[in-house]
């Protein structure tokens, strides 16, 4: 999934700040966002179907917006 991270938002959770934070570095670093299970293994959640749903919850706070059309 190809994520764009926007502006700091200040009302994240813990795990939520962590998780921009990979997704960040790993943006600045490789040009992409990382898989699903690598935001997991960064962060210390072991469940995909928990780390799934945070993008989503993510993207409502205006921390990312996924771009249309990119796996």
């Amino acid at each position: 999934m190809l994520y764009r991270t926007m502006h700091r938002v200040d009302y994240l959770t813990g795990t939520q700040e962590r998780i921009v934070r990979r997704i960040r570095q790993r943006i600045a670093g490789h040009g992409r966002a990382p898989a699903v299970r690598q935001i997991g293994a960064a962060v210390g959640m072991s469940s995909r179907a928990s780390v799934h749903c945070r993008p989503g919850e993510l993207g409502a706070k205006g921390a990312i917006v996924r771009e249309p059309g990119r796996s």
